[in-house]
């Protein structure tokens, strides 16, 4: 370590290791420092061989020292990120026991640098990586725990619960038809508007009832389906669930013997599985009707070669594209207000939060798996 005066004060440029094997030394040379009729220090650490954590801490109980004398401490440089380390990890038990820092000194900061809104970043980013890991590992556990329920079932088919399964059925299809057509019929209208506009400058207008056609039966009439049943459903699988375990009706059906996933979660999802299909049929044959009559009253297309041009653009797979991705999109959104619902404790905002959790992840669910299908279709050349 190297001492000289300056017209400004005391430079300190500190020099070789500054590790754990040299206290000592590191010690006696900081204790030899006379502060005495010096108002400021600079130290400077561009010429450090090395530092570790102790050398760190010692060079921090020294700048608190020459604080406590009244000596202005400056960096030449920017300050070693060791030093930042200790400071931020001590600086938590320092504001509880204020003894430990000199009155009037700044209270975010030893080094000269705020690093509180560095911290503070990194600690949420950690926070948000811990909480989706743990997300994933406990959706993965509810995963395993619903097909180990299934194949239980299938093994003991009484355990089915076959009046349950056809109540969900009943709720989350039948009573789901009005949204889901409305929405399919001006859906196609959309489609089918916004394809006559651009064809028509081509003299191509024929083509309309193929683009509404494909596009209806292999993307939109799935897509918008569980997007609207994952609204609508999700959220009532959640909802009804999370009540459940807020009035205990959930630890009173353990307590009695019976399976939760058995009797709350797995009804659903086979109801879910059973009804969006159907749904998906309904949408599909709505969305032709409506392209149908925008063709019919807006481009004055004969009604029969609509319908000509509809079984011409209809290959051996369009259809079953469609109504292939939907059991998989009722089971992400099934699993998704069902593993939600499970976690609710506390409080009914919980129930409101995890309620709103529980659309938004089976909407995202939905289409990632709809872009995963889009891709796979693709390189199978579907």
């Amino acid at each position: 370590m190297e001492m000289h005066r300056t017209e400004r004060g005391l430079a300190l440029n500190l020099t070789g290791e500054w590790r754990a094997l040299a206290y000592g030394k590191i010690d006696a040379a900081l204790a030899a420092v006379d502060l005495s009729g010096s108002r400021r220090l600079e130290i400077a650490t561009d010429r450090l061989a090395g530092l570790d954590l102790t050398g760190a801490w010692r060079l921090r109980e020294f700048v608190l020292q020459a604080r406590h004398a009244g000596v202005q401490v400056a960096f030449a440089g920017t300050p070693p990120d060791q030093l930042r380390l200790v400071e931020e990890t001590l600086r938590p038990s320092e504001v509880a026991g204020a003894a430990s820092r000199p009155v009037g000194e700044a209270p975010a900061e030893i080094v000269g640098l705020p690093v509180q809104a560095e911290v503070a970043t990194l600690a949420f980013i950690g926070h948000r990586a811990v909480a989706l890991w743990r997300d994933m590992v406990g959706a993965l556990a509810f995963l395993g725990r619903l097909s180990g329920t299934a194949l239980h079932a299938l093994r003991h088919p009484r355990s089915l619960r076959p009046i349950s399964v056809a109540r969900h059925v009943y709720d989350t299809g039948i009573t789901a038809i009005p949204i889901v057509a409305l929405i399919a019929f001006l859906i196609s209208i959309i489609v089918a508007y916004m394809s006559a506009q651009q064809l028509r400058s081509f003299g191509a207008e024929i083509f309309v009832a193929d683009l509404v056609t494909i596009g209806v039966l292999r993307e939109l009439g799935v897509l918008l389906t569980a997007i609207v049943v994952a609204g609508r459903s999700g959220s009532a699988f959640a909802a009804e669930i999370g009540s459940m375990k807020l009035n205990e009706e959930v630890d009173a059906l353990r307590a009695t013997g019976v399976d939760p996933f058995e009797a709350l979660v797995l009804p659903r999802v086979l109801g879910l599985v059973i009804s969006l299909p159907l749904l998906t049929v309904v949408a599909d044959l709505v969305g032709l009707v409506g392209g149908a009559v925008l063709c019919v009253s807006l481009l004055h297309m004969p009604l029969d070669q609509y319908a000509h041009r509809v079984s011409q653009a209809i290959s051996r797979t369009t259809f079953w594209v469609g109504i292939i991705k939907a059991p998989v999109f009722a089971v992400l959104i099934a699993m998704a207000g069902a593993h939600r619902g499970m976690q609710v404790r506390g409080s009914s905002r919980e129930l409101g939060r995890l309620t709103t959790v529980a659309v938004v992840q089976a909407i995202f669910l939905v289409i990632l798996a709809d872009a995963l299908f889009a891709v796979l279709f693709m390189e199978m050349g579907v």
